[in-house]
């Protein structure tokens, strides 16, 4: 235990920074979510994928309104949501300061024109299922048609983000 107390406040009144830092003492994995517009690809670092439903099988990601981004993403028929590797931070670097980030990454299409990330730990293929408005930001709820992931044995240690850094997994003890 600690001896310090916890700072215990009504987020609708409080600063939002503290808000914020409290949601970021969850750890996350980092992804880089990617689609097809007509000025070509784009793609964003983002934390707030989940999994839905295995029966369909979907997964979700959240962009925020106030990112350039966000208008592109949700008029995206598909997306691809790629879960980053702890040696990849380069790449998740680049696409949280800008949308065009892909020198840093081996790119290639699936047939419908969606960019994908190669060498990512998995990939989630999806078309757009539903959007949901969420305060500032907007659910997309996605349809997963293929999945990619690294097979077993191979390097899979994951990228995370805590307290906004990113971070490792201690190696197994």
């Amino acid at each position: 235990m600690t001896d310090h107390p916890p700072h215990i406040f009504d987020p609708s009144d409080a600063d939002p920074r503290a808000f914020r830092d409290a949601l970021g003492r969850f750890a996350t994995g980092v992804c880089v979510v990617t689609c097809n517009t007509p000025d070509g690809p784009l793609g964003i670092t983002a934390n707030s994928f989940a999994s839905v439903s295995l029966d369909p099988p979907l997964v979700l990601w959240s962009p925020a309104k106030n990112s350039y981004r966000h208008p592109l993403f949700c008029a995206a028929e598909r997306f691809a949501i790629h879960v980053m590797g702890s040696e990849q931070e380069a790449i998740c670097n680049g696409f949280a300061k800008t949308g065009d980030a892909f020198d840093d990454c081996t790119l290639s299409y699936d047939a419908h024109g969606t960019p994908l990330i190669e060498g990512c730990l998995s990939r989630f293929e999806c078309s757009l299922e539903a959007a949901h408005d969420a305060g500032d930001h907007t659910i997309l709820v996605g349809h997963v048609h293929r999945v990619s992931a690294r097979p077993k044995g191979a390097p899979d240690a994951p990228l995370l983000f805590h307290a906004g850094f990113y971070g490792r997994l201690a190696a197994p003890t």
